[in-house]
């Protein structure tokens, strides 16, 4: 759950300027899995782009109990011009902990600094767009000279009843996964929600990864959820 409104947030927010927070709970049915994810996403735009951040918590994951992974990323585009075009800076980062049986032990997810440029495209009356990224990236401890591609979507349909929104991200890293190395990795997670009002709205997504999260090979891993936007 990750960057999902970063376009769509801006469609909505184009004319009040105000900020757009919304929360999400779904329940993640991929093999191996049967947990819990929290969202929260923020986007505000102003007159020089716009600020963009969400934090994901997992909880009761296999058979631990309350919080057992925390991640967030804080994005900014930044533009002193009428362009479609933006400067991008982004932090990612994060922790979690695992059972090891008599005790427990935990891991960072390395931090990540990402610099580089976005094109957004958007249809006149904002209800379907596109935003593309390339970015030089810099994982800590691993990298410093990586890159990440990225595109992020929106699309509504039925006067806004229906919206179809996700991202996915292309970018180089290197890992050992199982019996094997991995050098670059492949995350998407398209969503599909049933706006009841402007507030309240059920569906959930797909987390497509290759070579994502210490699975080697592609997955396809379904959520259910519900989301409230203030």
């Amino acid at each position: 759950m990750k960057k999902l409104l970063l376009v769509a947030f801006s469609a909505l927010c184009i004319a009040s300027m105000n900020a757009q927070v919304n929360i999400q709970m779904h329940y993640d049915m991929g093999k191996g899995r049967g947990y819990y994810t929290s969202t929260v996403e923020m986007f505000k735009p102003d007159k020089y782009g716009s600020t963009f951040f969400f934090i994901d918590m997992d909880y009761n994951v296999g058979n631990q109990k309350g919080v057992c992974m925390a991640y967030w990323e804080i994005a900014r585009a930044l533009k002193f011009w009428e362009s479609s075009i933006a400067f991008h800076t982004e932090y990612n980062g994060g922790f979690g902990r695992f059972d090891m049986g008599s005790s427990l032990d935990a891991y960072n997810i390395n931090s990540a600094f990402l610099n580089g440029i976005e094109y957004s495209l958007n249809s006149p009356d904002f209800t379907r767009g596109v935003t593309f990224q390339a970015m030089h990236k810099y994982i800590q401890g691993k990298h410093d000279a990586s890159f990440q591609l990225t595109a992020v979507w929106y699309l509504y349909l039925f006067k806004g009843r229906l919206s179809l929104t996700g991202f996915a991200d292309f970018w180089r890293e290197d890992n050992f996964i199982g019996n094997g190395d991995t050098k670059f990795i492949f995350l998407s997670e398209p969503q599909v929600w049933f706006n009841f009002n402007k507030h309240i709205a059920a569906g959930g997504e797909v987390r497509l990864s290759s070579n994502f999260g210490n699975m080697k090979g592609f997955y396809a891993m379904p959520t259910l959820g519900l989301k409230f936007t203030f």
